[in-house]
Protein backbone atom coordinates (compact mmCIF):
# COMPACT_ATOMS: atom_id res chain seq x y z
CA UNK A 1 0.00 0.00 0.00
CA UNK A 2 1.62 3.59 -0.59
CA UNK A 3 2.84 5.82 1.96
CA UNK A 4 -0.37 8.40 2.99
CA UNK A 5 -1.83 9.94 6.28
CA UNK A 6 -3.89 8.14 8.80
CA UNK A 7 -7.31 8.69 8.16
CA UNK A 8 -8.26 9.12 11.94
CA UNK A 9 -5.36 12.66 11.03
CA UNK A 10 -7.81 14.09 9.26
CA UNK A 11 -10.43 16.84 10.23
CA UNK A 12 -12.96 19.34 9.08
CA UNK A 13 -11.87 22.00 11.40
CA UNK A 14 -9.06 23.98 11.52
CA UNK A 15 -7.11 22.25 14.13
CA UNK A 16 -6.48 18.69 15.44
CA UNK A 17 -7.80 17.98 18.93
CA UNK A 18 -4.67 17.13 20.98
CA UNK A 19 -2.42 18.31 18.40
CA UNK A 20 -0.39 21.32 17.37
CA UNK A 21 0.63 22.75 13.98
CA UNK A 22 4.46 23.11 13.31
CA UNK A 23 4.46 23.51 10.16
CA UNK A 24 1.94 24.04 7.09
CA UNK A 25 3.07 22.82 3.97
CA UNK A 26 0.15 23.81 1.24
CA UNK A 27 -3.07 22.66 -0.35
CA UNK A 28 -3.19 18.81 -0.97
CA UNK A 29 -5.63 17.03 -3.22
CA UNK A 30 -7.25 13.93 -4.69
CA UNK A 31 -9.15 13.91 -7.81
CA UNK A 32 -11.17 11.62 -9.60
CA UNK A 33 -13.43 11.71 -12.55
CA UNK A 34 -15.93 9.13 -12.88
CA UNK A 35 -18.77 8.38 -15.42
CA UNK A 36 -21.45 5.93 -15.04
CA UNK A 37 -22.05 3.13 -16.83
CA UNK A 38 -24.76 2.09 -19.51
CA UNK A 39 -26.03 -0.76 -17.21
CA UNK A 40 -25.57 1.73 -14.03
CA UNK A 41 -27.88 4.75 -15.88
CA UNK A 42 -30.46 1.98 -17.11
CA UNK A 43 -30.47 0.42 -13.54
CA UNK A 44 -30.50 3.88 -11.56
CA UNK A 45 -33.58 4.89 -14.45
CA UNK A 46 -35.40 1.82 -13.16
CA UNK A 47 -34.99 2.50 -9.36
CA UNK A 48 -36.11 6.10 -10.11
CA UNK A 49 -39.30 4.71 -10.93
CA UNK A 50 -39.81 2.95 -7.72
CA UNK A 51 -38.29 5.66 -6.20
CA UNK A 52 -36.62 5.87 -2.63
CA UNK A 53 -32.61 5.90 -2.30
CA UNK A 54 -30.80 4.82 -5.71
CA UNK A 55 -28.39 2.38 -4.48
CA UNK A 56 -26.33 2.32 -7.51
CA UNK A 57 -25.66 5.81 -7.82
CA UNK A 58 -25.51 6.11 -3.86
CA UNK A 59 -22.74 2.93 -4.61
CA UNK A 60 -21.18 4.93 -7.05
CA UNK A 61 -20.82 8.32 -4.99
CA UNK A 62 -19.39 6.49 -2.23
CA UNK A 63 -16.79 5.01 -4.12
CA UNK A 64 -15.72 7.84 -5.93
CA UNK A 65 -15.22 10.01 -2.59
CA UNK A 66 -13.33 7.26 -0.59
CA UNK A 67 -10.79 7.04 -3.79
CA UNK A 68 -11.06 11.09 -3.91
CA UNK A 69 -9.57 10.88 -0.06
CA UNK A 70 -7.52 7.98 -0.39
CA UNK A 71 -5.37 10.37 -3.36
CA UNK A 72 -5.65 12.95 -1.14
CA UNK A 73 -4.31 11.22 2.06
CA UNK A 74 -1.40 9.98 -0.51
CA UNK A 75 -0.54 13.45 -1.79
CA UNK A 76 -0.44 14.84 2.04
CA UNK A 77 2.09 11.86 2.77
CA UNK A 78 4.31 12.86 -0.32
CA UNK A 79 4.51 16.78 1.03
CA UNK A 80 5.87 15.20 4.23
CA UNK A 81 2.27 15.80 6.38
CA UNK A 82 1.25 14.03 9.30
CA UNK A 83 -2.51 15.61 9.23
CA UNK A 84 -4.77 17.25 6.70
CA UNK A 85 -6.74 20.07 8.37
CA UNK A 86 -9.93 21.67 6.64
CA UNK A 87 -10.67 18.84 4.69
CA UNK A 88 -13.36 19.62 2.75
CA UNK A 89 -15.31 17.63 -0.88
CA UNK A 90 -16.21 19.18 -3.88
CA UNK A 91 -18.12 17.84 -6.67
CA UNK A 92 -18.43 18.85 -10.81
CA UNK A 93 -20.52 17.50 -13.58
CA UNK A 94 -17.50 18.31 -16.38
CA UNK A 95 -19.67 17.26 -18.75
CA UNK A 96 -23.54 15.06 -19.14
CA UNK A 97 -22.99 12.15 -16.64
CA UNK A 98 -19.01 12.59 -16.22
CA UNK A 99 -18.48 14.24 -12.89
CA UNK A 100 -14.78 14.88 -11.02
CA UNK A 101 -15.16 14.38 -7.04
CA UNK A 102 -12.31 16.26 -5.43
CA UNK A 103 -11.05 15.73 -1.61
CA UNK A 104 -9.06 18.72 -0.52
CA UNK A 105 -7.55 19.86 2.68
CA UNK A 106 -4.07 21.69 4.23
CA UNK A 107 -1.78 19.83 4.55
CA UNK A 108 0.46 20.18 7.92
CA UNK A 109 3.03 18.35 9.97
CA UNK A 110 1.65 18.04 13.52
CA UNK A 111 3.32 17.01 16.91
CA UNK A 112 1.08 15.66 20.32
CA UNK A 113 0.47 18.00 22.74
CA UNK A 114 2.30 16.67 26.05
Amino acid sequence: MPVRVEPSMVTTSMELPGYRIVRNLGIVRGIIVRSRSLLGSIGAGLQTIVGGNITLLTDLCEKTREESFELMLQHAAAHGANAVINMRYDATEVMQGVTEVLAYGTAVQVERIP
